[in-house]
């Protein structure tokens, strides 16, 4: 955390659009469901350009190939030719988080002591950063030769970046340097939160004459302040407080949230704010396993709402109230979903009202399904299920230990009065391990590689029979487990070499397959 959040502070400050990190480092064989749900936290926390680890680490053709360590992400694991759908929402966010600025309102400026980055364990920073705010962290150099205090009493770099509240760390310490450029900020009408230095931690001018310096200039800048019974002193055209917390300087200031989000009985989402010159940009983040209806409130006013989905690309209007200098927006976020809320276009009204989807069930697809394995990898050429589950309940050890790809085969009936004008039809998949590839009528209708594993058949259904075909895939793992039972000459894969075998087979068989249920919806 500590190293990311300090890499996307250096970038900022340092006016770089691009901050890199070597991404899904731990794990092993994954579905892309999991890539999504862990890279949505780092997106939030400022990362904007994965580099997968060591994806080019595969000389070897033969499956499962030879990856170390990290997360299997290379042409040799089952869903390669199935990867455009987590690559492409990967891309379509690292792009939109590349727009315009960050938005934070605190910089904390690092300790010049040894090591000079923000806490790495415990209480971290302090004092503590209330929720619905955003922070960077700032060292010694961009404080005295990029800050300077603008006529509102922000704190301005050169390239655009903003902040309202210049935090400093908990020590006695500061060079003269620092503190001179800090009497400039303030003077011209920053916000400055941290104790009174009383020495310089530098033998650089000398300790005498540099702690010298040092008290002559805490001494003009906090006057009395003690940090107790006196917090808060007015100098020049801003304001020096000590030994208040933020949420109290943060308010005191008439500084409103950024972000804030209620109405669910679980309201932790990640989030991110970009401001470009166009539009504000806020990254929206339903981490948990449960559908989030919640109300967002975003420091904007005066635009428009609009929901940008990464993972399709499709841009739709939002519901919206504007009001005190902030908008609210009604967010109903599936499992693990997240979305970019948008501020573009100027409002024609302080509000709009959209009625929500309603969605109504029309059919549970049952048994029998046909289920097709490929050849080669262990399972019998095609199995009968009379209802659906995971194929590590199947008796048949090809089917409880398959990895790969497997295709159910159904046909189903459509009624003609499921296809009325002003009505799409949709076909859930209820539970999928991992991903699947769904084609109706022998024409693909959709890659869903992640929940709500759900796809829009209007345009691929007709009256009468109807063929689908569910092509589900899942990962390595279970097919490991199955060839570490039998003996080198039976097993299915290429036994890996033996530096890869002391990193581990996995123990359990993860579930698979279509689980379902299945069920046809009408969404109006």
């Amino acid at each position: 955390y500590v190293d990311v959040r300090m890499a996307a502070s250096a970038a900022h400050a340092y006016g770089k659009k691009i901050v890199a990190a070597e991404s899904f480092t731990g794990g092993g064989y994954d579905a892309p469901a999991a890539y999504k749900n862990l890279a949505d936290y780092w997106f939030a926390q400022g990362c904007n350009r994965i580099v997968f680890h060591s994806s080019a680490h595969q000389p070897l053709d033969t499956k499962p190939g030879n990856t170390m360590v990290g997360t299997h992400f290379n042409r040799n694991i089952t869903w390669a030719e199935q990867a455009s759908g987590v690559v492409d929402y990967l891309a379509r966010t690292s792009y939109m988080l590349q727009q315009g600025l960050f938005v934070a309102d605190v910089a904390y400026l690092l300790d010049e002591g040894a090591p000079s980055s923000q806490p790495f364990w415990g209480a971290g920073l302090q004092p503590s950063l209330p929720e619905g705010y955003d922070y960077d962290t700032v060292n010694a150099d961009v404080l005295v030769n990029r800050m300077t205090a603008g006529e509102d009493g922000r704190i301005l770099l050169p390239d655009g970046m903003r902040y309202r509240i210049l935090v400093l760390p908990q020590t006695g310490r500061m060079r003269p340097e620092p503190l001179r450029k800090i009497k400039q900020l303030v003077a011209g009408g920053a916000i400055l939160v941290g104790p009174k230095p009383v020495r310089s931690p530098s033998l650089q001018l000398g300790a005498a004459h540099a702690d010298f310096e040092v008290r002559a200039l805490a001494d003009e800048i906090w006057g009395d302040l003690d940090g107790v019974q006196r917090n808060r002193r007015l100098y020049g055209k801003g304001t020096v407080v000590w030994g208040l917390p933020l949420e109290e300087v943060l308010s005191q200031a008439d500084i409103a949230k950024d972000a804030e989000f209620s109405g669910s009985l679980d309201t932790s989402m990640e989030w991110i704010h970009r401001r470009s010159e166009e539009a504000d940009i806020y990254f929206v983040a339903n981490r948990t396993d449960r559908s989030q209806d919640i109300q967002g409130r975003f420091r904007v006013q005066g635009r428009e709402a609009e929901l940008w989905h990464p993972d399709t690309g499709e841009i739709e209007p939002a519901a919206y109230a504007i009001s005190g200098g902030r908008t609210t927006v009604p967010l109903r976020l599936e499992p693990r979903e997240s979305v970019f809320v948008v501020f573009r276009r100027s409002a024609a009204a302080t509000a709009r009202t959209l009625p929500p989807p309603a969605i109504t069930a029309l059919a549970t697809i049952k048994g029998p399904w046909d289920v097709a394995f490929p050849p080669d990898l262990g399972a019998p050429e095609r199995i009968r299920l009379t209802r659906l589950e995971s194929w590590t309940a199947n008796p048949d050890d090809g089917v409880k230990y398959f990895s790969g790809t497997a295709t159910y085969i159904k046909k189903i009936q459509v009624p003609k009065d499921w296809l009325k004008p002003g009505v799409r039809i949709a076909l859930d998949l209820g539970t999928v391990k991992d991903m699947a590839r769904l084609s109706v009528n022998g024409r693909e209708a959709a890659l869903l590689w992640k929940p709500p594993y759900r796809a829009d058949v209007s345009n691929f259904l007709h009256a009468g029979a109807n063929l689908l075909e569910i092509s589900v895939t899942n990962q390595w793992t279970n097919r490991r487990i199955g060839d570490s039972t039998l003996e080198p000459q039976n097993r299915v894969l290429a036994s890996p070499p033996a530096w890869m075998e002391r990193f581990g087979t996995p123990k359990a068989p993860a579930d698979s397959g279509l689980i379902g249920p299945v069920t046809v919806v009408a969404v109006r």
